[in-house]
């Protein structure tokens, strides 16, 4: 039953995700408004937006206009499908009452989370309206689990604060030495939301050494080719938030490994 009410969740997610995305990037509300087909602007019905399956019924075309809707569309419902359904299936604790606080806040985390990835690949941008309400969110949950059910708050609490000054104080850093030219801002903000979410020093180093390989396996392919240079720039956002969910689920696993490697 868990599971059936995730994949629903999942799905509902990404549909919301894209629309939230658009609507942000053409400067309109999410509040108010009907969905509309990006090309004719025609106000689609309800069977037009459940999500995957009417671009599937669809075969990729507007209803309206026959224009080619985006893969980005089912693309994301998938992946938000993926994030809500693996979060669960491979969370590294058993579910008690803490453990819920933590994974409901995961979950609401990566609404915002995956908007600014996808913003992020699109306009190379982490936006002030996506970043801000993802923290709050991040850091509420975070802050209950804290107060309520760590076992030793105060340590917890350090460990928090550690974890957000090496996700965010090293792209800070580079930031200021760079003048801005190495490394975006937002990816200053960002930092906050995935130091707040993993909340574990190791982990955020875990973390940016995930991201940093993600990004460098991304790139490889366009330098071999000589499509791209050094100095071409890559949005960074879309790599740490995939190395934040993959540092949440299997971090402590490949830490634990690590420190028995070395005899620690």
């Amino acid at each position: 039953m868990i599971l059936a009410v995730l994949v629903v969740l999942g799905f509902c997610v990404g549909s919301f995700v894209n629309a939230l995305v658009w609507r942000l990037e053409h400067g309109q509300s999410i509040a108010r408004g009907r969905s509309k087909c990006p090309n004719c602007s025609h106000v689609l019905s309800p069977l037009d937006l459940i999500p995957l399956f009417s671009w599937l019924a669809l075969r990729g075309r507007c209803r309206y206009c026959k224009k080619p809707i985006s893969i980005q569309y089912p693309l994301v419902e998938l992946i938000s499908l993926a994030v809500f359904v693996l979060s669960y299936i491979f969370w590294p604790n058993t579910f008690d009452t803490g453990q819920w606080i933590l994974l409901a806040t995961w979950l609401a985390t990566s609404i915002g989370l995956l908007a600014l990835a996808i913003y992020d690949l699109r306009l190379m941008l982490l936006p002030n309206r996506l970043i801000y309400p993802t923290l709050i969110v991040a850091t509420v949950g975070q802050g209950a689990y804290t107060i309520f059910f760590a076992a030793r708050p105060w340590h917890q609490l350090l460990n928090w604060a550690l974890s957000v000054l090496i996700a965010s104080g090293l792209f800070w850093a580079i930031f200021v030495i760079s003048r801005g030219k190495w490394i975006g801002f937002g990816d200053v903000r960002l930092g906050l939301i995935t130091g707040t979410i993993l909340a574990d020093p190791a982990k955020a180093w875990a973390m940016l050494f995930f991201g940093a390989l993600l990004g460098t396996l991304a790139a490889l392919p366009g330098l071999m080719r000589g499509h791209k240079t050094l100095s071409h720039k890559l949005p960074f956002g879309p790599f740490l938030i995939s190395a934040t969910w993959l540092v949440l689920l299997f971090g402590q696993s490949v830490l634990d490994w690590y420190k028995r490697l070395i005899g620690a």
